[in-house]
């Protein structure tokens, strides 16, 4: 079997092919987009690539065409001679990657399906939207600070209205500068609402998103992101497995005989994290009286708030991963509490 490591570039990449026994057949730079031709011609090989903005796409042109690919994890690279000796370039690199998948069968990340992607963009262009809007609300706050005005409170999509109206009753009015904020902030709020819909439809459309979302707090995004996030549930044996791939888990640094624990490893993707955050936050407000909110506010009489909630949303990625596997809507009745329990020494996701 070929090895074909590929080094990734935004235009260019550099490919270097060995045989079995580690003899380079091809060195050349290819145009990426040109990549998925060029595998097509290949006998069937191992495919290797690091982890970047690229590479699923890349993998799955060379499993279209009958490779194996192993995407390795960018952490792992410089332990396999990646940048040695302080020297790096794209062709050492290839031939770093296709000299050491000649001796050894190279860990892979996991390779998301296509939809498991364009779920994870959809939520991502929307959550740079709402970044905007927070920081041109922000930018309007401070302004009207300066001029000692006073904004009422409300809603993100009210806001533009509230600041106009409390500027024009001023005696300065409101300055052009600040109208084309209050302008693209109009115009954002739109973007956002259509964003939301987009994704409420989509999650109503999936038979799991729903069945997750019958978890008290648990709303489209929320649900959207746990599933594009575990994308194959079979990848985890477990819901601690689960819990600990979202980075919502205690972390350790222990050695001899000194032992102690860290805050949540925050090891995973972020944004499900402080989705899950978010929902733990939601489940509280809508079920005070649950049993599980008496838990957290146990923890919370104990560690304070934003501990126990941190240690809710861990309890949050248990329930989903159940109702996901289960395939049977959420039953307050059936999730179990320990009174005893501790929460992770985290102050926040």
């Amino acid at each position: 079997m070929q090895h074909i490591a590929i080094d990734l570039g935004g235009v260019k990449s550099q490919v270097c092919v060995r045989a079995e026994d580690g003899q380079i057949l091809l060195e050349r730079i290819v145009d990426t987009m040109r990549l998925g031709a060029m595998l097509k011609h290949q006998p069937p090989s191992r495919v290797i690539v690091e982890t970047c903005s690229e590479a699923f796409r890349v993998a799955d042109q060379a499993l279209a065409s009958g490779h194996e690919v192993r995407v390795v994890p960018a952490t792992l690279v410089k332990t396999l001679g990646v940048g040695a000796r302080r020297i790096k370039t794209d062709r050492r690199d290839a031939q770093v990657l296709s000299e050491v998948s000649c001796r050894i069968d190279l860990p892979s990340v996991h390779v998301p399906q296509e939809l498991a992607r364009v779920r994870r963009n959809m939520c991502a262009c929307r959550e740079v939207l709402v970044s905007c809007r927070t920081a041109m609300i922000n930018s309007v706050r401070g302004w009207a600070r300066t001029q000692l005005l006073k904004i009422p409170s409300g809603t993100s999509e009210t806001f533009p209205k509230r600041a106009k109206k409390a500027a024009l009753a001023s005696p300065d009015g409101l300055p052009e500068y600040v109208t084309r904020t209050l302008f693209s902030l109009d115009s954002l709020n739109e973007q956002i609402a259509a964003a939301d819909d987009e994704l409420d439809q989509l999650a109503k459309a999936d038979p799991v998103c729903m069945l997750l979302m019958s978890v008290p707090g648990v709303g489209p995004i929320t649900s959207i992101r746990f599933v594009a996030a575990l994308d194959d549930r079979t990848r985890f044996a477990t819901a601690h497995a689960v819990q600990a791939y979202l980075g919502l888990t205690p972390g350790e640094h222990s050695s001899s005989e000194r032992k102690q624990r860290t805050g949540i490893t925050k090891a995973g993707p972020a944004p499900v994290r402080r989705a899950l955050v978010q929902a733990a936050w939601n489940f509280r407000r809508l079920r005070p009286l649950d049993p599980i909110s008496k838990w957290a506010a146990a923890l919370r009489d104990r560690s304070g708030w934003q501990k126990a909630v941190v240690a809710l949303a861990n309890k949050n990625a248990r329930i989903l991963w159940a109702v996901m596997t289960k395939g049977d809507a959420f039953d307050a009745r059936h999730v179990s509490v320990k009174p005893g329990a501790t929460a992770p020494a985290a102050a926040s996701a």
